[in-house]
Protein backbone atom coordinates (compact mmCIF):
# COMPACT_ATOMS: atom_id res chain seq x y z
CA UNK A 1 0.00 0.00 0.00
CA UNK A 2 1.44 3.28 -1.07
CA UNK A 3 0.07 6.89 0.40
CA UNK A 4 1.77 9.14 -2.04
CA UNK A 5 1.93 8.20 -5.65
CA UNK A 6 5.10 9.70 -7.79
CA UNK A 7 5.42 12.87 -10.03
CA UNK A 8 4.89 12.39 -13.16
CA UNK A 9 7.72 11.07 -15.69
CA UNK A 10 7.96 14.69 -17.08
CA UNK A 11 8.87 15.78 -13.76
CA UNK A 12 11.42 13.49 -12.76
CA UNK A 13 13.23 14.10 -16.20
CA UNK A 14 13.82 17.52 -14.96
CA UNK A 15 15.51 15.97 -11.33
CA UNK A 16 17.33 14.16 -13.31
CA UNK A 17 18.71 16.82 -15.53
CA UNK A 18 19.85 19.01 -12.48
CA UNK A 19 17.41 21.94 -11.36
CA UNK A 20 16.55 24.18 -14.11
CA UNK A 21 13.51 26.29 -15.32
CA UNK A 22 11.90 29.86 -14.92
CA UNK A 23 8.17 29.40 -14.10
CA UNK A 24 6.67 30.05 -11.04
CA UNK A 25 9.51 32.10 -9.23
CA UNK A 26 8.22 33.32 -5.85
CA UNK A 27 10.08 35.69 -3.83
CA UNK A 28 12.92 35.63 -1.22
CA UNK A 29 10.66 34.62 1.25
CA UNK A 30 8.39 33.05 -1.00
CA UNK A 31 8.95 29.62 -0.67
CA UNK A 32 8.99 29.49 3.11
CA UNK A 33 5.81 31.33 3.32
CA UNK A 34 3.70 28.92 0.94
CA UNK A 35 4.90 25.91 2.79
CA UNK A 36 3.97 27.49 6.29
CA UNK A 37 0.19 27.79 5.14
CA UNK A 38 0.20 24.14 4.47
CA UNK A 39 1.24 22.74 7.86
CA UNK A 40 -1.23 20.92 9.74
CA UNK A 41 -3.21 21.42 6.82
CA UNK A 42 -4.33 19.74 3.19
CA UNK A 43 -6.69 21.70 0.75
CA UNK A 44 -7.61 18.13 -0.28
CA UNK A 45 -8.03 16.43 2.63
CA UNK A 46 -5.19 14.48 2.02
CA UNK A 47 -1.54 13.91 4.01
CA UNK A 48 0.05 17.37 5.61
CA UNK A 49 3.59 18.21 5.73
CA UNK A 50 5.39 17.68 9.10
CA UNK A 51 7.09 20.98 8.95
CA UNK A 52 8.16 23.93 6.19
CA UNK A 53 11.55 23.58 4.75
CA UNK A 54 12.93 26.15 6.70
CA UNK A 55 16.23 28.09 5.62
CA UNK A 56 18.82 26.82 7.80
CA UNK A 57 20.93 25.22 5.09
CA UNK A 58 21.52 28.76 3.64
CA UNK A 59 23.09 29.85 7.55
CA UNK A 60 26.44 27.99 6.94
CA UNK A 61 27.41 24.11 6.84
CA UNK A 62 25.26 21.98 8.64
CA UNK A 63 27.47 18.89 10.30
CA UNK A 64 29.84 19.88 7.63
CA UNK A 65 27.31 19.78 4.72
CA UNK A 66 27.61 23.21 2.87
CA UNK A 67 24.93 24.25 0.62
CA UNK A 68 26.15 24.99 -2.66
CA UNK A 69 25.57 27.16 -5.76
CA UNK A 70 25.40 24.08 -8.28
CA UNK A 71 24.13 20.44 -7.30
CA UNK A 72 26.99 18.57 -6.46
CA UNK A 73 26.64 14.87 -8.78
CA UNK A 74 30.41 13.40 -7.74
CA UNK A 75 28.21 11.35 -5.14
CA UNK A 76 24.82 11.04 -6.00
CA UNK A 77 22.43 8.41 -4.16
CA UNK A 78 18.77 8.51 -2.93
CA UNK A 79 16.84 7.43 -0.04
CA UNK A 80 12.67 7.54 1.11
CA UNK A 81 11.39 8.31 4.01
CA UNK A 82 7.90 8.05 5.18
CA UNK A 83 6.92 10.01 8.22
CA UNK A 84 3.30 8.62 10.25
CA UNK A 85 2.19 10.34 13.76
CA UNK A 86 -0.24 8.80 15.04
CA UNK A 87 -1.00 6.65 12.34
CA UNK A 88 -1.66 9.75 9.89
CA UNK A 89 1.83 10.19 6.94
CA UNK A 90 3.25 13.58 7.54
CA UNK A 91 4.76 14.65 4.28
CA UNK A 92 8.57 16.16 3.43
CA UNK A 93 8.18 19.70 2.54
CA UNK A 94 9.96 20.22 -0.88
CA UNK A 95 13.03 22.87 -1.10
CA UNK A 96 14.22 21.26 1.79
CA UNK A 97 18.06 22.15 1.83
CA UNK A 98 17.57 24.27 -1.21
CA UNK A 99 17.86 28.34 -0.42
CA UNK A 100 15.04 30.26 -1.02
CA UNK A 101 13.73 31.48 -3.90
CA UNK A 102 12.45 28.86 -4.64
CA UNK A 103 11.16 28.06 -8.50
CA UNK A 104 8.56 25.41 -8.62
CA UNK A 105 7.52 23.40 -11.55
CA UNK A 106 4.51 21.18 -11.12
CA UNK A 107 5.25 21.32 -7.40
CA UNK A 108 8.52 20.35 -7.57
CA UNK A 109 11.84 22.73 -7.14
CA UNK A 110 14.08 23.33 -9.86
CA UNK A 111 15.92 26.13 -8.74
CA UNK A 112 16.90 28.01 -5.85
CA UNK A 113 19.96 30.22 -4.39
CA UNK A 114 21.83 27.39 -3.35
CA UNK A 115 21.58 23.38 -3.16
CA UNK A 116 22.62 20.80 0.10
CA UNK A 117 24.23 17.92 -0.16
CA UNK A 118 21.07 16.47 0.86
CA UNK A 119 17.93 18.09 0.19
CA UNK A 120 14.40 17.28 -1.04
CA UNK A 121 12.43 18.43 -4.22
CA UNK A 122 9.11 17.39 -4.12
CA UNK A 123 6.69 15.47 -1.55
CA UNK A 124 7.63 12.48 -2.49
CA UNK A 125 9.56 11.38 0.45
CA UNK A 126 12.79 11.17 -1.84
CA UNK A 127 16.12 12.50 0.03
CA UNK A 128 18.57 13.48 -2.92
CA UNK A 129 22.04 13.01 -1.91
CA UNK A 130 24.24 15.12 -4.00
CA UNK A 131 27.64 15.39 -2.46
CA UNK A 132 31.45 16.44 -3.83
CA UNK A 133 32.37 13.44 -1.36
CA UNK A 134 31.76 9.76 -1.14
CA UNK A 135 30.76 9.40 2.42
CA UNK A 136 27.98 8.15 5.06
CA UNK A 137 25.10 10.71 5.57
CA UNK A 138 22.49 9.65 8.45
CA UNK A 139 19.00 10.56 8.79
CA UNK A 140 19.87 13.17 11.54
CA UNK A 141 22.12 15.67 9.21
CA UNK A 142 18.93 15.53 7.21
CA UNK A 143 16.99 16.67 10.14
CA UNK A 144 19.72 18.95 11.19
CA UNK A 145 19.39 20.61 7.98
CA UNK A 146 15.92 20.36 7.80
CA UNK A 147 16.04 21.97 11.60
CA UNK A 148 14.43 20.06 13.11
CA UNK A 149 14.65 17.69 16.20
CA UNK A 150 15.08 14.04 15.62
CA UNK A 151 15.17 11.43 18.85
CA UNK A 152 13.90 8.44 20.35
CA UNK A 153 11.14 10.78 21.40
CA UNK A 154 10.20 13.16 18.75
CA UNK A 155 10.20 14.01 15.13
CA UNK A 156 10.60 17.40 14.56
CA UNK A 157 6.93 18.92 15.81
CA UNK A 158 5.68 15.64 16.68
CA UNK A 159 6.20 14.12 19.91
CA UNK A 160 5.78 10.51 21.47
CA UNK A 161 7.48 7.36 20.98
CA UNK A 162 9.03 7.14 17.99
CA UNK A 163 8.99 3.59 15.66
CA UNK A 164 12.02 3.35 13.22
CA UNK A 165 12.18 1.14 10.75
CA UNK A 166 14.96 0.16 7.97
CA UNK A 167 14.22 -1.42 4.46
CA UNK A 168 11.04 -3.11 5.81
CA UNK A 169 13.19 -4.17 9.10
CA UNK A 170 12.73 -2.40 12.78
CA UNK A 171 15.64 -0.14 13.05
CA UNK A 172 16.83 -0.42 17.20
CA UNK A 173 18.76 2.35 18.62
CA UNK A 174 18.95 6.15 17.41
CA UNK A 175 17.07 7.21 14.68
CA UNK A 176 19.76 10.26 14.04
CA UNK A 177 21.92 6.97 13.08
CA UNK A 178 19.71 5.61 10.28
CA UNK A 179 22.24 5.72 7.21
CA UNK A 180 21.09 7.17 3.97
CA UNK A 181 22.76 4.74 1.72
CA UNK A 182 21.56 3.88 -2.04
CA UNK A 183 18.05 3.16 -2.04
CA UNK A 184 17.29 2.52 1.79
CA UNK A 185 13.29 3.01 2.79
CA UNK A 186 12.73 4.47 6.07
CA UNK A 187 9.93 4.66 8.02
CA UNK A 188 9.46 6.71 11.27
CA UNK A 189 6.11 6.61 13.34
CA UNK A 190 5.45 8.71 15.91
CA UNK A 191 3.31 7.47 19.02
CA UNK A 192 0.18 4.93 17.94
CA UNK A 193 -0.78 3.19 15.60
CA UNK A 194 2.41 2.06 14.12
CA UNK A 195 1.52 1.82 10.29
CA UNK A 196 2.98 -1.43 9.09
CA UNK A 197 5.93 -0.55 7.30
CA UNK A 198 5.34 0.78 3.75
CA UNK A 199 6.71 -0.43 0.82
CA UNK A 200 8.48 1.47 -1.50
CA UNK A 201 10.32 1.61 -5.43
CA UNK A 202 12.43 4.14 -6.67
CA UNK A 203 11.10 5.48 -10.37
CA UNK A 204 13.97 4.98 -13.02
CA UNK A 205 16.79 6.86 -12.82
CA UNK A 206 16.55 7.59 -9.35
Amino acid sequence: MRFIELASIGVLAVAGAGCGGSNGVMGADGGKDALEGLEGASGDGGPSILAPAGDKAIAGPVDGIHCDMTEQLVFHIHAHLDIFVDGAQKLLAPGIGIGPPLVFQDGFVVSGSCFSWLHTHDETGVIHIESPVQRVYTLGDFFDIWGLPLSASEVGPAHGKVSAFLNGKPFKGDPRAIPLDAHNVIQLDVGTPVVAPQPYTFPAGL
